[in-house]
């Protein structure tokens, strides 16, 4: 397999002009800058709203004062070294504080800053906690990126899940078949591993982060192919990203692309306010509508996204609008108590986050409407 010709330097990036290269370096600096030979070429550098440019190279307003650096309060479900537990059927577990690139709206910017402790090389404490919790059905990794993870290193994390029998889904999530998808069409030993632990009652997902249709390369889909050939089931997430994927015909294009080379389109996230990210969101309003617009317009297949927002609360589902209110439902409730609830609000444009429209004008439990009823 051919070494990713990483670059962590903006200043190393050829095709960026010297002149912008110094207009870039603060927001760079402050929140790393990360690529790779292959996914800087599949940019046109002619074309300075060019999506994939948007992904990866910073944005000076990236800068403005806007948002926290953990927006989802994820510290608050952390029950061992790298860790989270916030439902009760699955745990999840930062295993590197690398990625392949660094997206930048990244919502766990904070694992690449100096001296971050998150993510953690000893995996011990978190296997014996995921043993000793026989709730947990499936275990997400993630990170960083938990393909940047050498194959020795990621068969020995599988192996040993795959040990604890009450553990049924192993779920992968990275952007390595977008930001370099050679790592999975040419390591034929990964490939291996991959085949090897992922079984017909026990199944594997790879949960890919393609964000525009022009990420999905010959290489890309080359990479999904011999994914799918080791039996390993992929899904793709992505969020809605101003200037990338903010408007319905590149939605359709991305969603029917991925159901074209058998990858389903599962989660569309609401970016998270996270510290840098003010350049990227969309408001919530805003995006039900391009959602909407979507809907429709492609196969079935195509279009089985959720449009979520990944809150402290739990996944929480904005649902549609009127004139005068917007709805939510917890798709996945962090206390029991809220699970299944719709939250009703008056509309608000500025509104980015749930926070920002201060308490419901209605909190409907669906069981209790229907016994109501």
């Amino acid at each position: 397999m051919a070494k990713a010709n990483y670059i962590n330097e903006i200043e190393e990036v050829p095709q960026i002009s010297p002149a912008d290269r110094i207009l870039l370096k603060d927001a760079a600096d402050c929140f790393s800058f990360r690529a790779n030979g292959y996914y800087l070429s599949l940019i046109d550098w002619d074309d300075p709203e060019d999506p994939l440019r948007r992904i990866v190279i910073p944005d000076p307003a990236e800068l403005d004062e806007w948002g926290e650096l953990d927006a989802s309060c994820e510290h608050r479900f952390t029950v061992a070294p790298g860790l989270e537990h916030k439902y009760p059927d699955t745990a999840l577990l930062l295993t590197t504080n690398v990625c392949g690139g660094v997206c930048r709206f990244c919502f766990r910017k904070r694992l690449f800053m100096c001296e971050n402790r998150e993510t953690t090389l000893d995996y011990a404490p978190a296997l014996d906690y995921i043993r000793g919790h026989k709730e947990i059905n499936n275990v997400l990794l993630s990170g960083g990126d938990p393909l940047m993870l050498s194959t020795g290193r990621l068969t020995r994390l599988l192996g040993a899940l795959r040990e604890i029998e009450h553990v049924r889904i192993i779920r992968i999530g990275s952007k390595l078949p977008a930001y370099y998808p050679f790592r999975l069409s040419e390591d034929g030993e990964l490939l291996e591993v991959l085949a090897r632990f992922s079984k017909p009652h026990r199944r594997i997902y790879l949960m890919t982060h393609f964000n525009h249709a022009n990420e999905i390369t010959e290489h890309a889909v080359r990479a999904v192919e011999m994914v799918l050939k080791a039996g390993v089931i992929i899904c793709n997430q992505t969020p809605l990203i101003r200037g990338v994927n903010d408007d319905p015909d590149t939605l359709v294009e991305l969603f029917e692309k991925l159901s074209f080379i058998g990858v389903a389109p599962y989660y569309l996230f609401q970016v998270r306010p996270t510290v840098g990210n003010r350049p990227y969101v969309v408001p919530i309003e805003e995006g039900i509508e391009i959602v909407e617009l979507t809907g429709g317009r492609c196969s079935g297949l195509a279009n089985r996204i959720r449009y979520i927002m990944s809150h402290a609360r739990g996944k929480i589902e904005m649902v549609g609008m009127t004139e005068e209110e917007v709805f939510f439902r917890f798709h996945r409730a962090a206390d029991p108590a809220d699970r299944g609830h719709f939250l009703v609000y008056p509309r608000n444009p500025e509104a980015y986050w749930l926070d920002d429209y201060g308490e419901p004008s209605q909190e409907l439990d669906p069981l209790e409407v229907l016994n109501a009823n």
